[in-house]
């Protein structure tokens, strides 16, 4: 929860978005992710080093390696989707916020928040379509995926990055991921990339900044 030192700030910054609105960033340059519904072993290494680097306790999970399963033997089909913060081009969690909490960087694309101005409402968390905004109990405010922002800025990978064995995620520019042209162990040869996968939500909803090498049975137009 906000200190008592901020809450004139978040007076402030609330009758600010009140009387000016929301007006969407358009970054210089938007970082986005890739993974590889194929080849993913959903060992959750990535998991893990996200929740080491983020000191987080069990319940909020900045990263989910989530487990999709279905069809009618013997058409049956288990693959794995990695997702965390999309850093949409348009979030739905940062107009939701009531105090300018949620903020979109303007040199990379990231969406970020300033833990001085939650005050723990989650009303990011109900307008995310996807569950990135998550609820910690022990702080009563919410946290999310900064795509390890202290380590772009460095020049190095997330650490979900990092951690992957099978090198299945990556994060790079979303132009060049998007024209092909960016140099990633995660996408192999002849492997087109798509924005949605089987069981997630609407792209077009806040237009997220990830891209999948889809699984057979993951297609949505399948």
């Amino acid at each position: 929860m906000a200190n008592k030192l901020d809450k004139a700030r978040i007076k402030e910054n609330a009758a600010r978005i009140k009387r000016e609105g929301y007006t969407p960033v358009v970054p210089d340059l938007q970082m986005g992710f890739i993974h590889n519904n194929v080849d993913c072993i959903g060992c959750r290494a990535c998991e893990m080093a996200c929740k080491d680097k983020n000191g987080l306790s069990a319940g909020p999970r900045f990263r989910r390696v989530q487990y999709i399963e279905g069809g009618v033997f013997p058409n049956v089909f288990a693959f794995k989707i990695n997702m965390s913060c999309n850093h949409c081009a348009e979030p739905a969690c940062l107009p939701a916020c009531p105090t300018g909490a949620i903020w979109k960087r303007q040199d990379n694309g990231v969406v970020d928040i300033d833990s001085t101005l939650c005050i723990g409402c989650r009303k990011c968390e109900a307008a995310c379509p996807f569950g990135a905004p998550q609820f910690d109990p022990e702080d009563n405010l919410v946290k999310k995926c900064n795509m390890c922002i202290d380590e772009l800025e460095a020049g190095r990978k997330p650490y979900c990055v990092a951690a992957c064995m099978m090198r299945v995620l990556d994060v790079g520019p979303l132009s060049e991921i998007d024209a092909g042209t960016y140099e990633t162990k995660a996408v192999g040869p002849n492997e087109d990339l798509v924005r949605q996968v089987r069981s997630m939500a609407d792209p077009d909803l806040t237009n997220p900044s990830i891209r999948f090498v889809a699984h057979s049975k993951g297609r949505v137009d399948e």
